[in-house]
């Protein structure tokens, strides 16, 4: 017998579709149904609301209208049928009277959103974290350690994974941390919004901006995002309903050391039977750094993972990641190895290991045809600092070649010392020395203030030490070859480097840094 509906042919078993075809039939059938039960549901408190309240003469209708107003019912339709019964069971008709009893009385099916299936992942996370998604999925460790370069989609798989486990365990929230409050909403926020967008799970969230969370519309599950230089929001924290079961440290780290780690995660992993926290960072260029130095010890609840770019799909970085880390990988292969493999290439503490010893002559000083001023501003304990370098754009190379560096040097005084050195070219100052720049500029330099931002000395520090070549004459600037080649990350009570760059004996390079200060891409930091 032909099928009514169509040809048989053309019919599939719900068997033989794939599993997300079938997913998505499954969804739509249990919305639709979901919302045939709804409007029952309307009808039936609507009839139990008549049944049960007192009528005057000549008020039925406006009882009736008044209870479907408040209800946004469809007051045509409903209020019609419904007064309509009424009316006919008021006068005596029994199978109105029925008809209202068995709509008030009978119960209804309890009305349940369709199940959401954890989403599949397998084609979004490279081949080389299936391992590692395996034993997330099975708790098969609590700490999990993810280091690796640029483009080695650590933190894209770890915003991955987040969601799975919410959707997997609805008594788990979630704290995203990094050290310092500014930094998240364009960095982890972003990213735990990509990958719900990738997941296809945006309708599912709900997204706030102040304060910065996400919320899981089906439990209320919140997803926070903490910065630690305000410890009393990680301290105070409570959550409405279950407990913290993931924590996120991005950009590890700027971390001071694992006793900020052991102190953070005592004040949030309390009241649940298993929990997930995921590290991830950049491996700081020292090997005496102290994620280098952790990340060494092995312990059984700790699982590290090693990423890099040459395991993700080319298509995935785009032509110019690879170019530009290829071009790298020629000029520069220490840095290549540590910035796109994710290794350790120093040996210590130094952090501008580029620096070398070069007398530099005057036939080479005639020739130098890109130079740069900068000013450090002193007086009592610290120095007025002076310096004039070459930046040799092709090659990558800053040649530093004079310098006035001296305490109690009044701005007059400065001023004579430096003023043929400088001509009439721009010199870049400190800016919080605004009174000392508008002297200076009435004596006829050409001075401006390099603005700062809450990033912008890590940043310029960062820059210059990843420049191919630091050229210093230590006979014409002993002053910037000491404070260059004596310059170290700082250090925890401990002994161990940290990734932080102490503020003191940096003189000249703050000089260094302001008379660069257009040479740097100002979008990736603030002045």
């Amino acid at each position: 017998m032909a099928n009514p509906r169509g040809h048989p042919e053309t019919l599939k078993s719900t068997n033989t579709l794939d599993k997300k075809t079938h997913a998505a039939m499954s969804s739509k059938g249990g919305k639709n149904s979901g919302a045939k039960r709804r409007e029952m549901k309307k009808w039936k408190d609507l009839a139990k609301e008549i049944m049960a309240m007192p009528l005057q003469k000549g008020k039925v209708k406006d009882k009736i209208t008044s209870l479907a107003e408040a209800k946004g019912q469809n007051i045509d339709t409903q209020t019609a049928v419904l007064l309509a019964q009424v009316v006919k069971a008021t006068k005596g008709d029994t199978k109105a009277a029925e008809f209202l009893y068995s709509l008030s009385h009978e119960e209804v099916e309890q009305i349940t959103e369709a199940p959401i299936v954890v989403p599949d992942d397998t084609d979004k996370i490279i081949p080389f974290f299936d391992s590692v998604s395996g034993d997330i999925k099975r708790h098969g460790h609590t700490h999990y350690w993810f280091k690796g370069g640029r483009g080695s989609t650590k933190s894209s798989f770890i915003s991955m994974k987040i969601p799975q486990l919410i959707i997997s365990n609805p008594d788990v929230n979630v704290v995203i941390l990094r050290k310092v409050a500014n930094t998240l909403k364009n960095s982890v926020y972003a990213q735990i919004e990509w990958s719900l967008e990738q997941l296809e799970l945006l309708q599912e969230f709900e997204f706030k901006k102040s304060p910065l969370e996400i919320i899981y519309k089906r439990t209320g599950q919140k997803i926070l995002f903490l910065g630690a230089d305000d410890r009393s929001k990680i301290k105070s924290l409570k959550m409405p309903f279950g407990y913290v079961g993931c924590v996120w440290y991005e950009e590890l780290d700027q971390f001071s050391g694992m006793d900020e780690i052991r102190s953070i995660n005592q004040s949030l992993l309390r009241g649940g039977d298993k929990y997930w926290c995921f590290y991830s960072f950049n491996p700081p260029k020292s090997r005496d750094n102290w994620v280098n130095v952790e990340q060494l010890t092995d312990y059984p609840d700790r699982l590290i993972s090693h990423s890099n770019y040459t395991m993700v799909p080319s298509d995935w970085l785009g032509d110019q990641f690879i170019i530009e880390a290829e071009k790298l990988k020629e000029q520069r292969p220490d840095l290549y190895e540590h910035e796109y493999m994710g290794i350790a290439t120093g040996t210590g503490g130094d952090v501008f290991a580029n620096v070398e010893e070069m007398t530099i002559t005057d036939e080479m000083i005639e020739n130098f045809d890109n130079n740069y001023h900068g000013i450090d501003f002193g007086f009592a304990q610290d120095p007025f600092v002076y310096v004039k370098l070459h930046y040799d754009i092709k090659h990558d190379c800053i040649y530093i070649y004079d310098e006035v560096y001296s305490t109690r040097l009044k701005n007059s005084m400065a001023y004579e010392k430096i003023k043929d050195k400088v001509g009439t070219s721009v010199v870049w100052a400190d800016s919080a020395e605004p009174k000392s720049i508008a002297e200076l500029a009435d004596m006829g330099l050409r001075i401006y203030g390099v603005k700062k931002g809450p990033d912008s000395r890590e940043f310029s520090i960062k820059w210059l030490s990843d420049r191919y070549k630091i050229y210093i004459d230590k006979q014409r600037c002993p002053n910037a070859y000491r404070e260059f080649t004596m310059y170290e990350y700082d250090q925890d009570k401990h002994g161990n480097f940290i990734s932080a760059y102490p503020k003191r004996n940096d003189h000249t390079i703050d000089a260094v840094r302001y008379s660069l200060r257009s040479e740097m891409d100002a979008n990736k930091f603030s002045w």
